[in-house]
């Protein structure tokens, strides 16, 4: 029996619903799973359940939780393995998820999720190829002190949930990676989840298509 629901968006696109999505499976919740096509700005079917109507929105066990990183936090309390266990790589996890969740708009500007399309060589505005850079550092900062091949170690955390959307944006728009950065992105997009979520995302409707993200100017 399920104990609540997780309302996300299109998985082609949503590039924040894939982050509540990997939270809420990579703790065990049993949920329902209520997916809204996305209509390309504010969704009216969205609105209607999510508080600040948006995606991912989650309802587990009398919580109601509608940002991603709040997500991650309450199933870290399920789960606390997905955070790093010594207090300083902990810190350090929760301050890149914390700079993702709050950053590098010009990267999802120019670079939006498509996981059925590719641009590679489009997108490379300065301002977003800054981003990538900086987010080209995190990684190697966090490779280089836990070896890998997720950023902290063995396992696929939530720091890697974070960034598991800007993953799919990678291998879609192609900029130019450090060889440890493509091993990295090879490694997310090895992962059973993103694996289970990308096959997932192929099988929706084509009604769902929009044209802004499969023919962006």
């Amino acid at each position: 029996m399920t104990k609540g629901r997780l309302v996300i968006g299109t998985k082609r696109y949503s590039s924040w619903s894939l982050r509540g999505w990997l939270a809420v499976q990579l703790a065990g919740l049993e949920v329902e799973e209520v997916v809204i096509p996305l209509a390309g700005g504010a969704t009216g079917a969205i609105k209607a359940v999510s508080p600040n109507g948006m995606v991912p929105y989650l309802e587990h066990e009398g919580a109601r939780i509608w940002e991603s990183l709040a997500i991650a936090e309450y199933c870290a309390e399920f789960e606390p393995s997905l955070w790093p266990a010594e207090r300083t790589a902990r810190a350090h996890a929760r301050a890149i998820a914390a700079e993702m969740h709050a950053g590098f708009r010009s990267l999802r500007i120019a670079m939006p999720m498509n996981l059925g399309r590719s641009f590679p060589g489009r997108g490379r505005t300065p301002e977003a190829l800054a981003d990538v850079a900086r987010i080209e550092a995190i990684w190697a900062e966090a490779l280089g002190a836990h070896g890998g091949p997720f950023l902290f170690g063995q396992a696929f955390g939530l720091a890697d949930a974070m960034y598991a959307p800007v993953v799919t944006r990678f291998l879609t728009w192609a900029p130019d990676l450090s060889a440890a950065s493509r091993a990295y992105v090879a490694a997310v997009r090895a992962h059973p989840l993103i694996e289970r979520w990308y096959a997932e995302a192929a099988g929706e409707p084509a009604a769902w298509l929009l044209d802004k993200y499969e023919n962006p100017a």
